[in-house]
């Protein structure tokens, strides 16, 4: 089958996902015909997720978020303005998936969570099957915790949520947890975390220094306080400040390094533990390596409100409102490695190819049937309507 990608550019973890999706569907002898990355002025598209794919990755402008001045915070009422103020832009966006589409000729569309994407499965109905992949749909199903406060930050999420998979034929919610039951809708499905082969081929060690990472630059100075009140700590944060270099280190056990994905994975396979936003993709991956992880929302993003409280029951780590060291080192002291928690969530882990296949079983089955129906519509009174058609 040809696939066409559309992932939402906004977060690392998403890119993070189409690079694994891609790979099991290449081992299946499936095709990824091109790949759409939402983009914007705030983040660059980073070079190894270009390079992890063997056709064009094309760059179209798709709604972001907006921060306040520290680059800190998402501002909700500011990203709501800012973005329709786009709309024109945003047209010539779905007019160029749509040309992408028409060239490609893809049997199915899988949409890692681009609004865009969704708009244009539901404006532009286009044959191909549309899937949509997340772990913020799992918010649907009846095992998932909300956040509290919530308010209306839940509601622009859920709204969110559903305009990404709008007219999706089925949407696939990425878990931290097997579930105990399915969804109760046949279109949902729970799967685990899409992880990189490179994170399971990774060795952990138990390191002497704690690793952070953090999606807004504007944190950087939290992190630079925390280093300079507790200079018997070794620090390494990645960051995605284009204005710095490779690598900086302001003070004797602080350093900086720039967003990359293969220094980030042996980094994080030798840390003692692990400060973060609650991405969803790094903690899973912490999860793997059995890192404790100590997860700081971003103010204003309800879904990491619910990432942070969804990783707590797991077992993952606690959530905080700074970047603690001393509630991290509290929380470790006198705590032995998980190996149980570890290999469940291995195992759950190891379902994803079986989960995949299911999942390519039923998009032929449903294609096939439909090509049957069409040729019966054409010779309504045929036995054999494909012989018949192809004489």
């Amino acid at each position: 089958m040809k696939f066409l990608f559309i992932v939402q550019g906004e977060g690392r973890g998403h890119m993070t996902q189409a690079m694994v999706m891609e790979g099991i569907l290449r081992k299946e002898g499936h095709e990824v015909a091109a790949v759409i990355v939402g983009a914007s002025s705030r983040r660059e598209t980073p070079n190894y997720f270009i390079r992890a794919f063997n056709c064009e990755v094309h760059r179209i402008q798709s709604p972001n978020f907006v921060t306040d001045k520290a680059n800190k915070a998402i501002r909700i009422g500011a990203t709501l303005l800012e973005n329709l103020k786009k709309i024109r832009t945003f047209s010539n966006s779905l007019r160029e998936i749509n040309r992408l589409v028409q060239t490609h000729q893809p049997d199915c569309i899988i949409n890692f969570y681009d609004m865009l994407g969704g708009i244009y499965n539901f404006c532009y109905q286009p044959s191909a099957k549309c899937i949509v992949v997340g772990h913020q749909y799992l918010s649907e199903h009846q095992e998932f915790i909300f956040a509290k406060p919530a308010g209306m930050q839940k509601l622009l999420f859920r709204i969110n949520t559903k305009i990404t998979a709008m007219g999706a034929f089925k949407s696939i919610a990425l878990s931290l947890w097997e579930p105990r039951q399915a969804f109760s809708k046949t279109n949902l499905l729970v799967w685990p975390p899409l992880i990189k082969s490179v994170v399971k081929s990774a060795c952990p060690i138990p390191g002497d220094f704690f690793l952070i990472y953090i999606v807004n630059s504007g944190y950087a100075k939290e992190i630079f306080e925390m280093a300079r009140n507790f200079p018997e700590l070794k620090i390494e944060a990645f960051w995605d400040d284009k204005e710095m270099p490779e690598k900086y280190q302001p003070l004797p056990n602080l350093l900086f390094h720039q967003v990359n994905d293969l220094l980030f994975i042996e980094k994080l396979s030798q840390c003692k533990a692990y400060l973060t936003t609650a991405g969803f993709e790094s903690i899973a991956e912490a999860m793997y390596l059995n890192k404790k992880v100590l997860m700081v929302p971003v103010k204003g993003q309800y879904e990491q409100k619910c990432n942070a409280l969804d990783a707590e029951r797991t077992g993952a780590g606690i959530a905080a409102d700074t970047f603690d060291p001393l509630l991290l080192e509290h929380y470790l002291h006198g705590k032995s490695p998980d190996k149980a928690s570890t290999v469940k969530f291995k195992q759950w882990e190891q379902t994803l190819e079986f989960q995949c296949t299911k999942l390519m079983e039923s998009l032929m089955e449903v294609d096939n049937q439909e090509l049957k129906k069409s040729f019966s519509l054409l010779s309504p009174k045929l036995k054999n309507p494909i012989s018949a058609y192809s004489k």
